[in-house]
């Protein structure tokens, strides 16, 4: 006898859209890693269980927006608070088939404007517990790298 799944693909996606409550859900450990010369960590940077010196240790959740990271790591780096600091969001996760993490670009925000990915989360990005955040931080007087997602056309 055979069974068959009734979930549609519209009750898993309304699933994992439900929002977080934050009185009740254990916040994770997020692990975030900053640069200010406007360029990521290079990924071996994070090998062999090393990880670079610039770490910040934030509490928060799965449904937590860039904006609000952005404003987490402003509150440590004072020099970070000035209009037009742009900050780079990249995702770092370590490779199963090998002993060697990999990057995958998140987004990007600027203090002081609004912007597309401002309201982009954790859990939208596929983010696991356990991996890692590193934020290439531009100060507004240099330009900031642009990614793929920036490029005119």
């Amino acid at each position: 006898m055979a069974l068959e799944s009734r979930i549609t693909q519209e009750e898993i996606k309304k699933e994992t859209e439900k929002p977080i409550d934050r009185e009740k859900t254990c916040p994770l450990l997020l692990r975030v890693f900053t640069t200010n010369n406007g360029r990521h960590h290079r990924p071996d940077e994070f090998a062999r269980g090393n990880v670079p010196s610039s770490e910040l240790q934030i509490y928060t959740w799965m449904d937590a927006t860039l904006r609000e990271l952005t404003s987490l790591v402003k509150e440590v780096y004072p020099e970070a608070r000035k209009k037009g600091t742009h900050f780079s969001f990249s995702i770092v996760y370590p490779d199963l088939r090998g002993k060697v993490y990999r990057f995958k670009e998140m987004g990007n925000t600027v203090s002081g404007r609004k912007g597309a990915d401002d309201s982009m989360t954790l859990q939208s990005q596929r983010f696991h517990i356990g991996d890692y955040l590193d934020i290439a931080i531009t100060p507004p007087n240099r330009a900031p790298p642009l990614g793929p997602r920036m490029r005119p056309f």
